[in-house]
């Protein structure tokens, strides 16, 4: 490495945010990135460790120490390079990757890890400002068409690959923009749209072909799964039309909360919730749109979807925020002997809890309360677990106040099961 002692002599720094009373008044990004002083001392905190765990715990592989060595070296460029050539997209996992490949940090054994995402987070942009993020079409064509289904990231990684390899591919997606879940499913103060549009434009560039607002196969009867599409292809017709199929749909399906009053106005998915805002700061028009202005929320599911809500509901005005955990609270320090270099159990507070929120841990939901037909409180109950079980607590029932109620509890499956034809897709595999 290029400072060998760089772990022992510098602290790691953290990316800044823009003051919460700033933030809360609009869907911006408010994260301030590091300069090049800042990303400089983080790149020399990377040790010679030996075996660089981080790669590993990267689900991506990225060649972590040789990008941080070359930041460290202001070679930003190599850098850029290094970091192209595993990530389609480090402007999406620079902003709203967890940082798996932090917590294998072998520096964090002991200390605090290096700053991996931020050193990416600030070779991407500066790659972008530089123009060396250009379009790579393919020298020579195989003739080969393919079809991916779901605009995703998980799509527009395999399109933008199988473009490159000289295959004539045509992305599907049902909605009205391309992104899949980072379109319709991030907030725009974590990720803004523009990410994307760029990308898509240089995939375009490529040789990719963009239908949206097709959708493959039909939903299920009754499905809350946002789709707004316009024309519907068949998986026979695909397969007459294409050498090969990608399926990128991901799991879809909102896990739900069968208790009484489910049925009340004013309960709703996440993932209706928080669409509806994304086509609003892109100019749209929603009708009847789900607010949280001056009410009470409640979040039901402790995880990131949950935090974007919360973050989406204080950028309504919401009176107040609260979200629920069906688990125990974590400790607020993981075990590291125990867990490193994997993914540790520990309490994790978003930037949006910051912005306000009553977090409440081992709670379940019994009831939904209402008045003619609207949703006015939650009836709970306390919860502890013992051997993985769990049971309720007696006496601890309660009723809280809410307007508004948001489940954000998971996602079960993709939006529509099919078997694909699985005999043709075994005839056509020779012919790939």
């Amino acid at each position: 490495m290029g400072k060998v002692t760089g772990f022992m002599e510098f602290e790691r720094v953290e990316e800044g945010y823009r003051p919460i009373p700033e933030r809360v008044k609009n869907y911006r990004e408010f994260v301030v990135g590091l300069d090049d002083a800042q990303a400089k001392v983080q790149g020399a905190r990377c040790m010679d460790c030996g075996t660089p765990f981080c790669n590993s715990g990267c689900p991506v592989n990225n060649i972590i120490p040789d990008f941080n060595d070359l930041v460290y070296r202001a070679d930003w460029q190599n850098a850029f390079t290094v970091l192209d050539s595993t990530n389609n997209f480090p402007e999406f996992t620079g902003r709203i990757c967890p940082a798996p490949c932090e917590e294998a940090c072998t520096l964090n054994v002991n200390d605090d890890a290096v700053g991996i995402k931020s050193i990416e987070h600030a070779i991407i942009d500066r790659a972008w400002e530089h123009g060396w993020v250009r379009p790579r079409p393919a020298r020579h064509r195989t003739g080969k068409k393919v079809a991916v289904v779901g605009s995703g990231p998980a799509g527009m990684a395999a399109a933008q690959q199988l473009a490159r390899a000289g295959h004539d591919v045509t992305v599907f997606e049902k909605n009205d923009r391309i992104g899949g879940l980072l379109r319709y499913g991030i907030p725009d103060f974590k990720m803004e749209k523009s990410h994307i549009d760029r990308r898509v434009e240089q995939m375009k560039a490529e040789g990719v072909t963009f239908r949206t607002g097709v959708m493959v196969g039909k939903l299920p009867e009754g499905s809350k799964v946002i789709n707004w599409a316009s024309e519907t292809v068949s998986p026979e017709e695909l397969h007459k039309a294409f050498d090969a199929i990608v399926l990128t749909g991901g799991a879809e399906q909102s896990r739900d909360l069968p208790v009484p009053g489910r049925e009340l106005d004013g309960v709703h998915f996440a993932m209706e919730f928080l669409p509806q805002q994304n086509k609003v700061n892109a100019g749209d028009k929603v009708q009847a749109q789900i607010r949280a202005d001056g009410k009470h929320v409640i979040v039901i599911g402790g995880g990131d979807t949950g935090s974007d809500c919360v973050g989406t509901s204080n950028r309504h005005g919401a009176a107040s925020v609260t979200q629920f955990e069906l688990m125990p609270q974590p400790p607020e320090q993981e075990d590291k002997p125990l867990t490193w270099p994997y993914w540790p159990y520990k309490l994790r507070t978003s930037s949006s809890h910051e912005e306000g929120c009553e977090r409440e841990f081992a709670i379940a939901t019994k009831e939904f309360i209402g008045e003619k037909g609207k949703v006015t409180g939650l009836k709970t109950v306390r919860v502890e677990w013992k051997d993985s079980r769990m049971s309720e607590v007696p006496g601890s029932e309660q009723v809280l106040k809410a307007d508004l109620v948001l489940l954000a509890m998971g996602f079960v499956s993709p939006a529509l099961r099919t078997s694909c034809c699985p005999s043709t897709r075994h005839e056509r595999s020779s012919n790939r």
